[in-house]
């Protein structure tokens, strides 16, 4: 149980599902009881008007029901309740209820029973105003002076001010400037109206005014426009730069008074002139508030929050907080069976509370503990065991333990080996006449009745006809789901694989979530097509094991039928180039070439996978491929440098578009001066200037747009050739599933590219910290600075030097670590029999932009050739004889 919190003196909940606001609550000692108790008077939008006395009671009980004096259904809905001296001849108080279009003042009277039922109140109806407009507040007070006997002034919806005194309608005036109503007091030591305007300015009239001023009857619009009577001046504006919640105006004697304004963000404290005390800038968003003043010298302000908090403020000074039940929209300070200073707050649904601040004592006293002698052989067990975990958690670095099979809730995926008959493809930009597309089937099952969000993620240009579904599961009842992915960019995508994630909560209200990964069909992207003999980018993966026959590897795109199909394959992608595979029949080598080298991405992976799935069936444990051609880190730099290109060009059309856009603007203000002046003067073209800068603006929207889709294009591409160099990398240097995990995270930190954070920046930093720590030669390298501040460079020479210093360590022997400990992995590292790398020449002197860096196994070369004439194959590649015979038709 918290300390600080509002302690319950009584409460109840008004009415069943009834709606209350600001207006709606009223503390005063409405039937003139000798004892000058307060009653709490509440008014809903139902119309219901209730009256309570209320009294002690234990926390937790229910309310008597003799706290309930009066309750009277009234035909229209309550706005406002207030009470005050409203019946002429009688000093006595009485209640003004305002409805939309009426206000009625009532008296409060009550008789002692005869019986044992208690006392009887009655409503008695003094009067009525019916209204011309739709009211929304009101406010009363002495106006113009007068001693004995209270005025109402309500506001309209429409922004006229109607004053009544009392049982005669006196003026109405229309407000200046008037677009949406605000909140109203008055101040009877200026004699003004002070209230909000929605140009966010806190606006003073003095009644004086008023009174003087223009009639705003309809039918004198033709006398207001020939310029009869006084026009309505504002006696002081002062701009808050906020709507307004509320305001309240308070006096400390006849000769000082504050005005309190609530806004949506900060708290003013105003003198009567307009003149600013004090700002508090608050740290929650207010929901109501109370100024009222104790000892005649000091103002505190109550203010609730939406957080359920209700601060007491001393001026700007933070005096106490406690914990409400509810959000209160009406806070009221009021005497109560004697106790003076009860804070009475309602909610929005009617959650009426009486409270007071201060904290109850704690009965509760900690028993004595008994003396007994310490074990110090237990003692040291103990740590010996616990210093065992803490080493075993550190060794492992697991965030979470390891949680068993949840076994209460199921998450199975199910992708169907066959296309659709009938496409499902949905807007796909695909140039191709039949898109294809394929079923994906999820079951959720759940032992538990629970509520649960299931969304499915593949990677783009991959779509989904649909990625959120809310099941409502029942117990140990299988729920499936259908839905269907295709190709939806007009790009190959970088990976085939998707995740389904389902969320869903414990009978103990736990969040959980379950996650299902799947890999879609090549054949969603590409279909069959006859082997090409030529292509610019080849590359060769040497196995362990016999060949195996194409058509046993890819049944989805041979035929059983030809036989030339055993050794050679072809694959068109629905948005990319044709792919060719090889298979040599004298050696255990596979080629893989195409006319683009992203292209060669996904066939490189899918034989991969599907040669290691071939050979687990067999049970063959021994299985590996390797590569030992060279890298292609020339060609992977040259899309490195496209993408680069593209994502400057995205910076400078956002530069031109906003100093175009502000050019336009201010073409904008000068022909609305033009136009607003009374003596027209010539435009002198500054009608064609705003007609071009339009032109340039939607012409650079245009460009922008479509250098935004070359550059996802071109990110999709980098991705692709990026995973395609890490499995080069992997197989060539033997990595293990944490090495290739580390490079992953190094290329591969964004999975999607932002003019904020850009790729070729972040790959840069988590190049440099392997190359300062787990990468480096020497102490030296530890104590390199690199930037921390992550912007996008000049150009990309720095990163493709990176790029071959990463790769020039990896062939000499250097091995990536997560561990920290930097001279521990250097002592690792020699200690498996590499020395310490020695300089280079090619660390010493920046990359050339048209340099090529070829990586092999045994050394390091540095080759400058045309790009054209670069090819991704070894001297150690297929023989001829068996190449030739491999491409034979």
């Amino acid at each position: 149980m918290s300390l600080f919190k509002a302690r319950e003196w009584w409460s109840t909940v008004v009415g069943n599902k009834e709606e209350f606001d600001q207006g709606c609550l009223c503390v005063a000692n409405v039937d003139n009881s000798s004892s000058a108790q307060d009653k709490i008077i509440v008014g809903s939008y139902m119309g219901s008007l209730r009256i309570y006395n209320p009294h002690p009671i234990k926390p937790g009980d229910a309310m008597q029901a003799e706290d309930l004096l009066l309750e009277v259904q009234l035909s229209e809905p309550i706005l406002q309740v207030e009470v005050g001296k409203f019946v002429s001849g009688t000093e006595l108080l009485h209640l003004a209820v305002l409805h939309c279009k009426k206000l009625c003042v009532y008296a409060v009277s009550g008789s002692l029973g005869n019986i044992e039922h208690g006392n009887q109140y009655q409503l008695k109806h003094m009067y009525e105003h019916n209204l011309q407009r739709t009211a929304f507040n009101m406010t009363y007070g002495p106006f113009g002076g007068i001693k004995g006997r209270d005025l109402i002034c309500i506001q309209s919806v429409d922004g006229m001010l109607m004053l009544f005194e009392q049982e005669s309608y006196s003026f109405g005036r229309f407000l200046p400037g008037f677009l949406l109503p605000g909140p109203l007091t008055y101040s009877s030591r200026t004699d003004s109206f002070i209230t909000v305007s929605s140009c966010q300015q806190v606006e003073s009239y003095k009644y004086q005014v008023l009174a003087f001023a223009k009639d705003a009857d309809m039918q004198e619009a033709e006398q207001q426009k020939l310029g009869s009577g006084k026009r309505l001046v504002v006696d002081w504006v002062l701009n808050i730069g906020e709507q307004a919640l509320d305001i309240c105006v308070v006096s400390f004697n006849q000769l000082v008074s504050s005005v309190f304004v609530l806004g949506e963000r900060n708290f003013f404290c105003l003198k009567d002139n307009g003149q600013i005390r004090f700002i508090k800038k608050l740290d929650c968003s207010p929901s109501c508030f109370l100024p009222y003043s104790v000892s005649g010298t000091v103002v505190n302000t109550l203010i609730g929050n939406h957080n359920n908090i209700l601060h007491v403020y001393q001026d700007v000074t933070l005096k106490w907080a406690a914990q409400l039940p509810h959000i209160p929209v009406v806070v009221r300070v009021g005497k109560l069976q004697n106790l003076k200073g009860v804070i009475v707050t309602l909610s929005e649904s009617g959650h009426l509370q009486c409270s007071y601040l201060g904290t109850d004592p704690s009965l509760f006293q900690a028993p004595k503990v008994e003396a007994r002698d310490i074990n110090y052989e237990e003692f040291d067990a103990e740590i010996n065991k616990l210093q065992k975990i803490i080493k075993e958690a550190r060794r492992i670095k697991d965030i979470l333990p390891k949680s068993e099979k949840n076994e209460d809730f199921a998450l199975v995926v199910t992708v169907l080996p066959d296309l659709d008959s009938v496409t499902q493809a949905i807007d796909s930009e695909v140039r191709a006449e039949v898109v294809p597309s394929v079923t994906i089937k999820i079951t959720v099952e759940s032992r538990l009745l629970t509520l649960t969000k299931l969304s499915v993620c593949v990677q783009p240009p991959l779509a989904l006809t649909q990625d959120k579904f809310i099941l409502e599961l029942e117990s140990s009842v299988p729920k499936t789901v259908v839905l269907s992915a295709f190709l939806k960019g007009n790009s190959p995508p970088a990976d085939m694989e998707g995740s389904a994630l389902a969320s869903y909560s414990t009978p103990t209200g736990a969040p959980r979530v379950a996650q299902c990964k799947f890999r879609l069909p090549l054949r969603l992207v590409g279909f069959p097509a006859q082997p090409s003999k030529t292509a610019n980018h080849k590359l060769t993966i040497d196995t362990n094991k016999p060949p195996v026959s194409l058509v046993t590897l890819f049944p989805d795109f041979a035929d059983q039928a030809d036989e030339d199909q055993l050794n050679a394959l072809g694959f068109q992608l629905l948005a990319g180039s044709k792919v060719t595979l090889l298979a040599s029949k004298t050696s255990q080598r596979y080629r893989i070439q195409s006319e683009q080298l992203e292209d060669i991405w996904l066939i490189t992976k899918e034989l991969t996978l599907r040669l290691d799935e071939h050979f687990r069936k067999q049970n063959c444990k021994d299985f590996a491929c390797s590569f030992s051609g060279p890298i292609p880190l020339q060609e992977y730099f040259e899309i490195i440098d496209h993408h680069f290109e593209l994502r400057l060009n995205a910076a400078k059309y956002e530069q031109l578009l906003s100093e175009r856009a502000i050019q336009f603007r201010a073409i904008e203000r000068r022909l609305l001066a033009r136009f607003k002046d009374k003596t027209p003067a010539p435009l002198q073209h500054l009608d064609t200037l705003l007609e071009g800068t339009y032109r340039q603006v939607i012409a650079l929207a245009d460009a922008a747009e479509e250098n935004q889709a070359k550059l996802f294009q071109a990110f999709t591409k980098l991705k692709s050739v990026t995973q395609l160099v890490i499995l080069l990398v992997s197989l060539w240097q033997k990595l293990s599933a944490d090495q290739v995990a580390i490079l992953e995270a190094t290329f591969l930190p964004l999975t999607q590219d932002t003019q904020e954070m850009g790729w070729e920046e972040s790959v840069d930093a988590s190049i440099s910290h392997l190359l300062k720590t787990c990468l480096s030669k020497s102490s030296k390298d530890h104590a390199l600075a690199f930037s921390n501040q992550l912007c996008i460079p000049k150009d990309t020479n720095r990163l493709k030097k990176h790029i071959t210093l990463l790769y020039d360590r990896l062939a000499k022997g250097g091995r990536m670590s997560l561990n920290t400990d930097l001279d521990a992995q250097q002592t690792t590292v020699l200690s498996g029999g590499c020395a310490t790398i020695p300089e280079s020449e090619l660390e010493e002197r920046p990359t050339l932009q048209h340099s090529t860096a070829i990586v092999n196994h045994q050394h390091l070369t540095k080759q400058v050739t045309e790009p054209e004439r670069i090819w991704i194959e070894a001297k150690s590649d297929l023989p001829q004889d068996g190449l030739q015979e491999a491409e034979k038709p």
